[in-house]
């Protein structure tokens, strides 16, 4: 019997990775609120925000982030302002 070889599981990059962030704070709610990257087939990293209204029914974006490398994509998801998250959010729902 031969023994197959040992391969490290590498998650495919092109698959969704969704990462918790701090909820929104709306009013005297607090929705719960991911993002999830990718990498595409082009090499660019791509995310798009999850939100979870109070409903429970999730809501997501477009793929509105988009950069060179995953440092970058997230460096750009931490400059966005709240308010502009708050104003993403009101118009998803």
């Amino acid at each position: 019997m031969t023994a197959q070889p040992h391969r490290p599981y590498t998650p495919d990059q092109r698959e969704p990775v969704l990462h918790e962030l701090q909820p929104l704070r709306l009013a005297n709610q607090s929705i719960p609120l991911r993002l999830s990257i990718r990498r595409s087939d082009d090499g660019a990293w791509r995310g798009r925000l999850h939100f979870v209204a109070p409903d429970r029914r999730e809501r997501e974006t477009a793929e509105i982030f988009r950069a060179e490398s995953e440092a970058d994509l997230w460096q750009a998801v931490r400059r966005l302002p709240e308010h502009h998250i708050r104003a993403l959010y009101q118009s998803l729902v």
